[in-house]
């Protein structure tokens, strides 16, 4: 009788395991780079950056998408300074596919552990609900391509907070992957093409203008595609209406 509840204990404990060791990283990251995952770390040491990325080119890419997937991994501060970076060391292209190699990696590590520790439960229990939490689930799997790609898109979305409703809702990992890839790639461009400029920012003693991306000549667009993201679900509503 002992074996049958010390089982369920220790299946519980290792499901839990990979989130506290996320949680664990997060704090000594947090801890032991916090001071360089700031754009004046990035300004102290522009020239050593260049000069090691000019001596080892394949290496510097590898150790950067590396290091940026594991700063979305364990959701360490500093995103933005990363895709910056990304774009300072490799231009915009292929600096913007490096970035968003990297922040699909990390947002992909971090679904998986939200969805092995907590996420498969908490969407068993929004699956049996009932009324209008019952309603919200089942409208977000009729059109889990067009709610992805919002949550992608959407600038007002934390990435963090992106990475982990999926892992709540049952999307496929495949599905969840291809919607980040594609999502975040808008306005991963808008800021590997701000830090490919930052030499001259640099130079002149500036910081980047990060609100860029709010500004109309960017914004539109990707509005736009919000837009088209919605339509699919605009489409079925009104067919669904027609059928009535």
């Amino acid at each position: 009788m002992s074996d049958s509840v010390t089982e369920p204990r220790n299946n519980q404990f290792t499901r839990y395991l990979p989130l506290f060791a996320v949680i664990i990283g997060a704090g000594v990251g947090w801890w032991l780079f916090r001071d360089y995952l700031s754009f004046q770390a990035l300004a102290d040491n522009r020239e050593v950056l260049i000069a090691f990325r000019d001596e080892n080119y394949l290496t510097t890419v590898a150790v950067f998408i590396a290091a940026y997937a594991l700063l979305v991994a364990f959701s360490l501060p500093g995103a933005t300074v990363a895709t910056l970076t990304g774009g300072f060391l490799f231009a915009t292209f292929p600096g913007a596919f490096y970035n968003v190699l990297g922040a699909t990696t990390g947002a992909t590590v971090i679904f998986l552990v939200a969805q092995t520790s907590f996420g498969a439960k908490w969407g068993a229990k929004l699956e049996g609900s009932e009324g209008g939490t019952k309603r919200f689930k089942d409208a977000i799997d009729e059109n889990q391509w067009s709610a992805l790609f919002l949550l992608r898109l959407v600038p007002a979305v934390p990435f963090f907070l992106a990475n982990l409703l999926p892992a709540f809702l049952e999307v496929p990992l495949r599905r969840y992957v291809i919607s980040t890839f594609f999502g975040i790639m808008p306005g991963a461009v808008v800021y590997t093409s701000v830090g490919a400029g930052l030499g001259e920012v640099f130079a002149r003693g500036e910081t980047p203008n990060l609100g860029i991306i709010f500004e109309p000549q960017i914004l539109l667009p990707i509005l736009g595609l919000c837009a088209l993201a919605t339509l699919p679900i605009i489409l079925k509503a009104v067919r669904g209406k027609k059928g009535l």
